[in-house]
């Protein structure tokens, strides 16, 4: 007697749709009726319910104009659509109603659709970062091949400059070849901290981003020692994780000289503040992706405020706000955040700017 071969089941929807929960936007899986039978993390989170609670209740029960959400369910399942858009308002526990971009399909599976939820202000963040880290390989780039070009005929000209020197017996003919090559070495200079982040590898390890602010206070403090309070608000459950220690310490210290320069005349009153301010983020998106924790650190200044011409090109390189900055600094922090696959962010008005970083934790 045979045995007759297992009967294959359809697996369950929790395992199906495990891979939604790694998504930063806000996904229902629904019946053409609108009963809900999954919902991502995103989405619990927003709602302020659990998976359990939320299955096998209506989707429209949720937004506050229900009648347009089931007027896009009749049509697509009476494949009238094969995608609807539109906007409207997600209720929340305890919360304001959530203003959503609404993306409806339908399923690979029959009697399934799929809905998608962007809620309108974070679709404005996560273009705003696409637009930096865009900008950033843009920069990377440009600055890799700008260097470059500029290094091979700056070698021939302080050459020149040496040979010409030795062939000169006037003493006022030799300053000017010592400034041709004083000026090709300062040249040289910029170029090769163009080249820096590019050249270096990373040197892995333990980093305490608490170590990090310490030491750069230290530094700042060195260089200002009166009219400047810097201020320390650390969470100190904040995990160490692996990065490199030193570009990290670059990073804080070129964001926060930035800042010390741009409060010199709050230095000189005496009421000079810089914040170093250390949180734990959970479930945070930032560069498309979302991380389960990430280290949020800020450094506040109550200076004047980047200015309004050049506050949408802060990272740029050789972008300055001050006179005699060479305009790398946030250039180099940004590169070298990004290196840990994190992202700096800047929010500013007078009185207050607030440079934001953004890494992953383990």
């Amino acid at each position: 007697m045979t045995r007759a071969a297992p009967r294959k089941t359809k697996p369950a929807l929790s395992q199906r749709f495990q891979a939604l929960d790694m998504l930063a936007t806000l996904v229902a899986v629904v019946d053409p009726a609108g009963h809900v039978q999954f919902v991502n993390n995103a989405l619990e989170d927003a709602i302020g319910l659990s998976r359990r609670s939320i299955t096998g209740v209506p989707l429209t029960d949720w937004f506050t104009a229900p009648e347009l959400l089931q007027n896009a369910l009749q049509g697509a399942s009476e494949n009238e659509y094969a995608v609807i858009r539109y906007d409207a308002h997600l209720k929340r526990l305890n919360h304001e109603p959530l203003s959503v971009h609404v993306v409806l399909a339908q399923s690979d599976v029959p009697g399934e659709l799929v809905v998608e939820l962007l809620p309108l202000e974070q679709q404005a963040r996560q273009e705003r970062e696409e637009r930096l880290i865009d900008q950033a390989q843009a920069n990377k780039e440009l600055i890799r091949n700008l260097a470059h070009e500029i290094k091979n005929p700056l070698g021939g000209i302080r050459g020149a400059a040496q040979l010409l020197q030795m062939e000169l017996d006037s003493r006022e003919l030799v300053e000017y070849t010592q400034v041709i090559i004083h000026e090709a070495d300062r040249l040289q200079t910029l170029v090769d901290r163009l080249l820096a982040p590019h050249r270096r590898a990373q040197v892995v390890g333990d980093v305490n981003i608490h170590e990090v602010c310490e030491r750069v206070r230290a530094l700042i403090l060195a260089e200002f020692p009166r009219g400047l309070k810097v201020v320390r608000d650390y969470d100190i459950s904040i995990p160490e994780f692996r990065g490199d220690r030193e570009q990290l310490i670059q990073a804080v210290l070129n964001i926060a000289h930035n800042a010390a320069h741009a409060l010199k005349d709050r230095i000189a009153a005496g009421d000079a503040e810089l914040v170093f301010r250390s949180r734990v983020q959970r479930q945070v998106t930032f560069g498309k992706r979302r991380y389960r924790l990430a280290l949020e650190l800020h450094v506040i200044d109550n200076g004047p405020g980047v200015p309004d011409e050049i506050k949408d090109r802060i990272f740029y390189p050789l972008v300055s706000g001050r006179d005699g900055g060479s305009g790398l600094g946030l250039t180099l922090a940004q590169t070298f955040v990004q290196q840990h696959h994190g992202l700096i962010e800047c929010d500013s008005e007078p009185g207050r700017t607030d440079f934001k970083l953004l890494i992953p934790l383990p």
